[in-house]
């Protein structure tokens, strides 16, 4: 049977029993005994069926809602993307359900969401989907923008993390650095490893050696590596093991401020003593001063949801997919005076 062309009819026959069981069923009805409604929880399992929420709440003319999945609501990076999503889905009357993805398994988190077939649009802001969840993404049969991963199938806006890093590392250089460190996220963090690519691909394109020694991690794991915490052990790790690191590469904005703060315990003065350059460009680096690569999370957040409004109004658009550009911000925490 072809994923998501599953009916309630078919689960129906499936299981032995009448539509209107099954629609009782699928909204959690008393009148339902317990064994017919582990018959037919077990029928839509078994043919991959996913209530179709849009037509359903159409046909009710209740408001619809969209759902914002992210691995966390509490990091900035996040909230960036999250305040572009929020004015544009409350210009257009729509309602707004958040998906904490934050556990140990977020994978496994997200499976039991869709599951549960609550979703009328689905803005899905986890990098690195494999092929289980791409599967069950489809059996929503619902609108759904991707943010973090590169679809065919789907519209969605990603980014080229080795680019943008390299970007990044190259600035240093031109400001006439040569031992430059990297504050790096956990390595099972997806972005890891193309931002190291793009650190280590700057070094060589420079002439300079790559030292992986000058990767440092911070000790604090909460989001994958990026916080406050994470930069500000790294720095001080980094220091240690290679005094004479000139300038680093902060994987993210958040790890360049923890870094700034040990630089100041420490008696550095940046750029003099130690230049850092961060990654994401969020509000606050703005007003610290933090040069950093612009991921423009805002306005990704406003075109992802003006997008899968428009999806909800014409869901035979044709799927876009849009590489969002990095920009060096370089402001006067790498500016050499």
């Amino acid at each position: 049977m072809s994923i998501g062309k599953v009916t309630i009819y078919e689960v129906a026959q499936h299981a032995g029993v009448a539509i209107s069981t099954v629609s009782r069923v699928l909204n959690n009805s008393p009148e339902v005994s317990h064994a017919t409604r582990q018959k037919v929880v077990a029928s839509i399992e078994v043919l991959g069926f996913r209530p179709h929420r849009m037509a359903k709440m159409l046909a009710q003319q209740n408001s619809q809602t969209i759902s914002v999945a992210t691995p966390s609501f509490t990091a900035l990076f996040y909230n960036e993307m999250l305040k572009g999503v929020k004015d544009t889905i409350r210009e257009n009357g729509f309602d707004l359900l958040l998906t904490d993805l934050s556990s140990q398994n977020p994978h496994e988190t997200l499976t039991r969401f869709f599951q549960r077939g609550s979703v009328d649009a689905l803005l899905l802001a986890l990098p690195g989907l494999d092929e289980k969840l791409l599967y069950e993404v489809r059996l929503l049969n619902a609108p759904v923008v991707l943010i973090g991963t590169r679809s065919d199938e789907f519209d969605s806006f990603y980014w080229d993390d080795a680019a943008g890093a390299e970007m990044a590392v190259q600035h240093l250089v031109e400001q006439g650095h040569t031992r430059i460190g990297m504050l790096a996220p956990h390595e099972w963090s997806e972005d890891a490893a193309p931002r190291a690519d793009g650190y280590r691909r700057a070094l060589l394109n420079a002439g300079l050696p790559f030292d992986p020694l000058l990767i440092q991690e911070g000790i604090t794991i909460k989001h994958a590596g990026h916080s406050e915490e994470a930069g500000y052990e790294a720095i001080q790790a980094l220091i240690k093991n290679a005094p004479d690191v000139t300038a680093i590469f902060a994987a993210s904005d958040v790890l360049a401020i923890g870094a700034l703060a040990a630089l100041r315990e420490m008696g550095k003065q940046v750029p003099e003593d130690m230049a850092v350059m961060g990654y994401d460009d969020l509000k606050i680096s703005r007003f610290l001063g933090l040069s950093s690569i612009n991921q423009k999370m805002f306005q990704v957040g406003l075109e992802a949801a003006t997008q899968v409004i428009r999806r909800i109004n014409d869901p035979k658009l044709p799927s876009i997919q849009r590489k969002i550009e990095p920009e060096l911000q370089i402001r006067m925490t790498t500016r050499r005076k």
